[in-house]
């Protein structure tokens, strides 16, 4: 039975699809309804039942066999009249519907908010509102009152601004008022933001006529904006505190490192009597790298809390670029004889002197060599390139090492971020070295590239300007593509510097 139900259904809705589609190309286009279709539907069913009733009528007048068709004719006949006086009726009522004038009142009570209209003057002409009662019972009716007196007094001067604006010629006006209202246990207060929203209505002559403002509860939004304020205010402070003890500890850490090493040195050097054995010495010597080592991070956790906390003073003089970049190469040639390391630098002919914090850009180089040399493994190269490029002086650090993923090159140049950061890392260091770097390079006005293939490789170029800090520093825009691994332009001569013999007592280079 359920079975024959739904085929009944499907039947029904079927014959109805088919019934709307032909009275709509009948009818030009006309939109009809499906209850329009149910309407024609029960109008031929009647029809329907009609024709035996109309035959059994007309068989005692002129027979079986002319009741028949006779009453086929008739029932049509009468089927089409109610069907065209249906879509007549049915076609008039769309019309009216569609013409029917809409009132302004009712479309205003059906717009979000409040909607006031004023005079020239600011009264209140009148109200209306999908949110009335949302409002203080004092905008619910304030038909000839001014509007300045339904906000808070001290909010009254931005209101009559607005106003003021619009007698001006401005086509519009935007401003956050509070709304007093009574005591609210639920809210738990006795203002609520309003942002009120003015248009200016105008005559042909464009004088002010009327002025149409929408109200808005804007509590919700003022509430966010206020708990931002508040969470940005406890992140920069909390940023300071965690600078102010950085910069505290790297201070009193120095007092005692310098000490360990001065004792050390004094060790090594062996001026108050011989030291007995070997171990000895080699102890000695493992203090003293270690207490070099931490003063290292010490000294880039200070210059990092400084730049972060804009304390970082640069001092520009006029320098040999070509000395710099060789006092890198000759402080990290035994680091890298040491791992079996080509280390190599270039600087082209004709690159003189910069103007630049020499002592920030010695630990630049220092800083990305020294990365460079600890990702690359045995037999590999590393490479210190500058090159002037218009107003810019470019650095180009390259290296054949162990390269970065992609996912991570985005992180690179953040504090205490690292390649490898888990537990099992088998490179040592803070993560310090490259935020150094970027930071220094941003003091300058310059720019920091980075591009690596796993497996292959690293290059990072920076841009400094050649004479002197940048009055516009870089916001890291695009760059031209770097060219993998670098090479110098062959119409730069260039002056090559390779494997270099160093001497033992030579300062280890100051690496984070």
């Amino acid at each position: 039975m359920r079975v024959l139900t739904d085929i009944g259904r499907r039947l029904v809705s079927h014959v109805d699809r088919v019934g709307l589609h032909w009275l709509q190309r009948m009818g030009e286009g006309d939109t009809l309804s499906p209850s329009d279709a149910v309407v024609l539907r029960r109008i031929t069913i009647a029809s329907l039942l009609l024709l035996p009733l109309l035959t059994l009528a007309l068989m005692p007048l002129v027979g079986l066999a002319f009741a028949l068709p006779l009453a086929a004719a008739l029932g049509s006949a009468a089927c089409l009249c109610l069907m065209a006086a249906t879509l007549s009726i049915l076609r008039h009522r769309n019309d009216n519907i569609a013409t029917a004038p809409v009132d302004a009142t009712v479309f205003l009570d059906h717009v979000p908010g409040v909607t006031l209209i004023l005079d020239a003057q600011g009264i209140v002409q009148s109200c209306a509102g999908r949110d009335r009662d949302l409002l203080p019972s004092a905008i619910q009716m304030p038909e000839g009152r001014a509007l300045a007196e339904l906000v808070h007094v001290s909010d009254r001067l931005p209101l009559a601004q607005a106003l003021d604006l619009l007698r001006q010629g401005a086509p519009k006006a935007l401003v956050d008022v509070r709304v007093e209202r009574g005591p609210d246990a639920a809210a738990g207060r006795q203002l609520m933001n309003v942002q009120a929203d003015l248009s200016a209505l105008r005559d042909g002559e464009g004088a002010l006529v009327q002025v149409l403002v929408q109200l808005r509860d804007a509590s919700a939004e003022r509430q966010l904006r206020d708990d931002l304020a508040i969470r940005s205010e406890e992140a920069q402070s909390a940023h300071e505190a965690k600078s102010r003890f950085l910069a505290a500890v790297s201070h009193e850490l120095r007092t005692p490192l310098n000490a360990i090493l001065g004792f050390s040195d004094v060790l090594a050097g062996e001026y108050f009597g011989r030291l007995e054995n070997d171990r000895q010495r080699e102890y000695v010597a493992l203090i003293r790298q270690s207490g070099a080592h931490l003063l290292s991070v010490v000294n880039t956790m200070l210059d990092m809390s400084r730049i972060e906390a804009g304390r970082y003073e640069l001092v520009t003089e006029p320098f040999r670029i070509a000395d710099a970049v060789e006092t890198c190469r000759a402080m990290l040639d035994l680091q890298a004889k040491a791992k079996g390391i080509t280390l190599t630098a270039r600087v082209a002919r004709g690159l003189d002197e910069v103007v630049a914090d020499r002592r920030a850009v010695q630990q630049i180089l220092i800083n990305l060599a020294g990365n460079a040399i600890k990702f690359t493994n045995n037999g590999g190269v590393v490479s210190i390139d500058a090159v002037a490029e218009g107003e810019s002086l470019k650095i180009t650090v390259s290296d054949t090492g162990i390269g970065i993923a992609p996912e991570k090159i985005a992180l690179i140049g953040q504090p205490f971020m690292q390649v490898q950061d888990d537990y099992a890392r088998a490179y040592e260091g803070t993560g310090l070295g490259l935020a150094l770097v970027k930071g220094l390079v941003a003091l300058h006005g310059g720019t920091f590239v980075i591009e690596s293939r796993v497996g292959e490789g690293t290059v990072i170029a920076i841009r400094l300007p050649l004479n002197g800090v940048s009055a516009a520093p870089s916001t890291g825009g695009s760059v031209e593509a770097i060219e993998f691994p670098p090479r110098l332009h062959k119409s730069q001569g260039v002056t090559i510097t390779v494997e270099q013999e160093a001497a033992h007592d030579r300062a280890k280079a100051k690496t984070a």
